[in-house]
């Protein structure tokens, strides 16, 4: 299980790397000290500031409480999901990072926020009796994100950014996950 010293290494590895990755392709960045709800770092490029959201692991998948995500009621017999949460601002950038064990070996899943509330909203039915109903946990792993692996192209059409360096270039296919790594 993890300590809440790993939990906290994690975190800031991670806000590290993406501020890092930003860095490399022209984008400045900083990463907040404290939790700003929402906002992990906030990035500025060409005339545009964008809050991004961090979240790293070392495991295989995020875990949330869906009602981040959903409008999600107790009744008696379990819960029931009323829709979205219409607090949520879907715009945000989301920069999910599995933390490799050492450099070279991170990956970075990139997508706005909206995309997955509407992933749990397809995918989280409310838990029923005999299950604990008043658990509103929910976890998405590594193989949900597939499709936003490396997708760098995100950040570039947010900031109006020219196509990345070839050198910087990740293909969610390629063997090397960093620039630096050789295999």
């Amino acid at each position: 299980m993890a300590t809440g010293l790993s939990i906290q290494l994690t975190r800031q590895i991670g806000e590290h790397l993406v501020t890092a990755e930003l860095g490399r392709r022209k984008v400045i960045a900083t990463p907040f000290a404290g939790n700003v709800p929402e906002i992990d770092i906030l990035a500025f490029a060409n005339g545009i500031s964008v809050p991004i959201q961090v979240k790293a692991i070392n495991g295989t998948s995020w875990q949330f409480d869906v009602r981040s995500f959903l409008d999600v009621a107790l009744t008696e017999k379990g819960q029931k999901v009323n829709g979205l949460n219409q607090g949520l601002n879907r715009r945000i950038i989301c920069i999910f990072v599995a933390v490799g064990k050492t450099l070279g070996e991170d990956t970075f899943y990139i997508f706005q926020l909206g995309w997955l509330q509407d992933y749990f909203h397809c995918n989280y039915e409310g838990r029923q009796l005999p299950k604990n109903i008043k658990s509103f946990h929910c976890a998405i792993w590594k193989r949900n994100l597939e499709q936003h692996m490396e997708k760098w192209r995100v950040i570039e059409h947010e900031f109006k950014l020219l196509p990345s360096n070839p050198a910087l270039k990740r293909d969610a296919g390629a063997e090397a996950r960093h620039p630096l790594t050789t295999r």
